[in-house]
């Protein structure tokens, strides 16, 4: 796609025959100016749907349904409650935008299949991408003093956020900015649906995880993307081919890293036994978080002032730490005991899921993703995600001797139940379906299910008959082994999908013969980042609420497409074998 493609899609959009009330006739009656009740519910509706770049984009663009008198004044009625009701009744105050939903559309993608190239890349093919993609991590570090990360939105949506899913979010997260969001987002994808601005929205791309377009991606910092680096890093000078000037900057961002997110990001939380436990915090205080000032005030307009503590960018902070060798004090806390806390017992405690998007998936011993600050603060509620609950077995088993998980009869129990949710999600096929995911792509569970296989066969044998005496992890890797394999590499797939499909294979013991369709598709979009890297930003993680907000970089492309050949060169110089 290049610019004939989007040039037409925005003169269809900017000519468009309107065919009833638009977004703004609406909503400009009820948010535009007003008096009294809720000022950001107004606020956040000038800011995100009504500004100057989408209005002309959607003017246009009218309901059909909307047509009936009756239908509009009670989506109108809708809309005044959320804005004048100090406690709305959010499940009713919803229900009308839910109705139009049904008309969206969103879909999965369904790449193509592909086929299989004969031979795998030149060995020295691979190892230039890999300094090529070292050298773009070290270049960022030394330019921004960090390693950045972007947010995109996706005002489309997500493909599983349905009319039943919005009303599930309204009720369950605790922000009353957080519900606004929700709610006008959700409202703005049904006129985005039926407009030609759709296809400058959301354009089509190769493969599963979604490319992030430009211009709207926020940059920021996170302990969580720092872990992330941290193990790229440590990566790339295992592979022994950096330079000597190299390896010694990718130690001093290693130490860095690792130091914003064990004391930076650290947050002392309360435990459910009653005493404190200090956690990384999904995004630090400003200044940490690195964004502008101009984004600064977007967030804050958005809904988005309060962010707390999560037990995933906790689990890959110890784990990161571990990994480079740190002895710091916040690593002895046995982690398992205060995750305990959050883990879910069917039937036994109250429901800690308040927004069950994947209620496809039996909870029972996943821990919930959202930790309560001191101040008693959820603001989104809390889900569950299976990705997260991977990330929780490998650092535990990381820390297998110094946290005695095999010695301690409750950890080690609570290990067996997140290992046993593991086992349904895969034994149904659940794991391969995108709804059963918060977070990640089934893809990625896939890969970090090989990096958490891969903690786990580190340890010693009577360790790992402890932690899994009905030997799941052998089942898992079958059951991922096979999608990977007949799936996902047999299909179209962008670089970022290829770097996932390594790091499962590799680290799961598949033949080296089947990293070559992967190992193709990397080589060959080497340079498709233009001046932002070597390769695009992808869909590494996301959120599905209050509408599609992707998150990764250029640099997150070249920190997994690292990881996913140094993985794959170690096995191939190995004579095929892990």
């Amino acid at each position: 796609m290049g610019f004939q493609y989007f040039a037409g899609a925005a003169y269809r959009a900017l000519t468009a025959r309107k065919d009833g009330p638009s977004l703004y006739d609406v909503c400009d009656p009820l948010l535009l100016n007003y008096r009294g009740g809720d000022p950001h519910l107004g606020k956040f509706y000038r800011t995100a749907l009504g500004n100057p770049a989408l209005r002309p984009l959607l003017c246009r663009t009218g309901l059909p349904q909307l047509r009936d008198e009756a239908r509009l004044q009670s989506l109108r009625e809708a809309l005044t409650r959320a804005r004048d009701e100090d406690a709305p009744d959010w499940e009713a105050v919803g229900q009308p935008i839910a109705e139009l939903m049904a008309t969206i559309d969103v879909r999965h993608p369904k790449p193509a299949p592909a086929v299989a190239p004969a031979h795998a890349p030149d060995l020295a093919d691979i190892e230039r991408v890999i300094r090529t993609c070292g050298a773009h991590l070290l270049r960022s570090f030394a330019k921004n003093g960090f390693i950045p990360t972007y947010a995109a939105f996706n005002l489309l949506g997500d493909a599983d956020m349905g009319g039943r899913e919005m009303l599930m979010a309204l009720t369950g997260l605790n922000s009353r900015g957080y519900k606004n969001s929700t709610l006008l987002f959700n409202l703005a994808r049904i006129f985005i649906a039926h407009s030609p601005a759709r296809a400058l929205i959301n354009p089509p791309w190769t493969g599963i995880a979604e490319p992030m377009w430009e211009p709207m991606q926020i940059r920021h910092r996170s302990a969580y993307y720092d872990a992330f680096f941290t193990e790229a890093l440590l990566s790339f000078i295992e592979t022994g081919l950096p330079s000597v000037d190299q390896s010694a900057a990718s130690r001093r961002a290693i130490t860095e890293m690792v130091d914003f997110c064990l004391a930076t990001s650290a947050e002392e939380v309360p435990s459910h036994d009653g005493s404190t436990v200090r956690v990384i915090t999904a995004l630090a205080p400003l200044p940490h978080p690195r964004f502008s000032k101009f984004f600064s005030q977007i967030k804050q307009d958005l809904g988005f002032g309060i962010y707390v503590p999560d037990c995933d960018t906790t689990a890959c902070s110890f784990s990161a730490a571990t990994q480079a060798g740190s002895n710091d004090p916040i690593l002895d806390q046995p982690l398992l005991d205060f995750y305990r806390g959050y883990q879910v017992r069917s039937g036994a405690n109250e429901p800690r899921v308040t927004v069950p998007l994947n209620d496809n998936v039996e909870y029972e011993g996943g821990v919930v993703t959202w930790i309560d600050n001191l101040a008693g603060d959820r603001p989104y509620g809390n889900d569950l995600d299976p990705t997260l609950n991977l990330d929780i077995l490998e650092v535990s088993f990381r820390n297998a001797a110094r946290w005695k998980v095999i010695e301690t009869p409750s950890r080690l129990e609570t290990v067996h139940r997140i290992i046993g949710f593991q086992k349904r999600l895969v034994e149904t096929g659940a794991f391969t379906n995108p709804r059963s995911h918060i977070y990640y792509l089934p893809e990625l569970y896939c890969a970090y299910f090989g990096r958490c296989y891969a903690a786990f066969i580190a340890l010693p044998l009577a360790a790992r008959l402890a932690i899994d005496p009905q030997n799941t992890f052998d089942f898992i890797r079958g059951r991922v082994l096979a999608y990977v394999e007949g799936e996902l590499i047999t299909h179209e797939m962008n670089a970022f999908d290829a770097a996932l499909a390594l790091m499962a294979l590799a680290h799961l013991g598949a033949d080296a013969a089947s990293f070559t369709p992967a190992l193709h598709c990397i080589v060959a979009h080497v340079g498709e980042g233009g001046r932002h890297g070597p390769f695009k930003a992808y869909e590494w993680n996301k959120m599905k609420t209050p509408t599609r907000i992707l998150v990764g970089g250029p640099e997150v492309t070249s920190a997994f497409v690292l990881m996913g050949l140094a993985l794959a060169r170690g096995v191939m110089m190995r004579g095929g074998r892990t």
